[in-house]
């Protein structure tokens, strides 16, 4: 039997990383529902469903290498596998991040979500995870830059947490434990958006053939946001 064209191969490998970020998607939904209104039936699909993606996750990866080491591609096959790997790990990086905040539903509140903005952060960030695979399906350089250009908006509003709790742990009287949980959703919400710009930024690589890095990291713009 004739092997399958290389062609062949790498769309098939594409639409298992679309696969995949449904899975990371849907999980992503669902933890936020289950945030704002728990419910133990709920909670046992999202880590179940977190085992799966850990599982495509490798899966996804261990083909690429293979696919590399038989094919040896070069040129831009050799940059679609290489953002195929580097998408895969960023969208694990995602689901984990999701798997944090899982684990902080019980200190959480409907009074915290709505105080601190975490639901529009949650849809933002949402949105740009859509929109940085969409543009990878697609080649499309300026739906990826439009995903780099939301990240601002969202390290802003992390930046708006970050003073309120920081101002609120001055008060006399309040609840230490409660306020870092809180920034803690936040900081895992603004790595999602991380994440979802460094997929952004390697579809640019795979368009272009040029490495896009901050140059300015999230933890630095914030430290001088605070100076300002």
């Amino acid at each position: 039997m004739p092997e399958r064209p290389v062609h062949e191969q790498i769309k098939e490998l594409s639409q298992s990383l679309v696969l995949l970020s449904d899975k990371v998607l849907k999980n992503f939904t669902s933890t936020f529902r289950n945030l704002a209104d728990p419910d133990a039936e709920a909670s046992e699909m999202i880590r179940m469903a977190e085992d799966d993606i850990d599982i495509s996750e490798v899966r996804l990866e261990e083909k690429c290498l293979v696919f590399l080491a038989l094919q040896q591609p070069v040129a831009r096959d050799l940059r679609k596998i290489i953002t195929i790997v580097k998408i895969n790990n960023d969208l694990e990086r995602i689901a984990d991040l999701v798997m944090h905040i899982y684990e902080r539903t019980e200190e959480v509140d409907a009074a915290m979500v709505s105080r601190y903005r975490f639901e529009e952060m949650a849809e933002i960030t949402k949105d740009m995870i859509q929109k940085s695979i969409q543009a990878f399906v697609n080649s499309d350089r300026k739906l990826a830059e439009e995903v780099m250009f939301r990240d601002e908006e969202l390290d802003t509003m992390h930046r708006e947490v970050f003073r309120s709790v920081a101002g609120e742990l001055k008060e006399s009287g309040s609840d230490s434990g409660r306020l870092m949980v809180a920034l803690s959703v936040s900081r895992y919400i603004e790595r999602m958006g991380d994440h979802a710009t460094r997929i952004a930024q390697e579809v640019l690589y795979l368009v272009t053939g040029e490495i896009v890095r901050h140059v300015e990291g999230s933890f630095e713009k914030l430290v001088q946001s605070l100076k300002d």
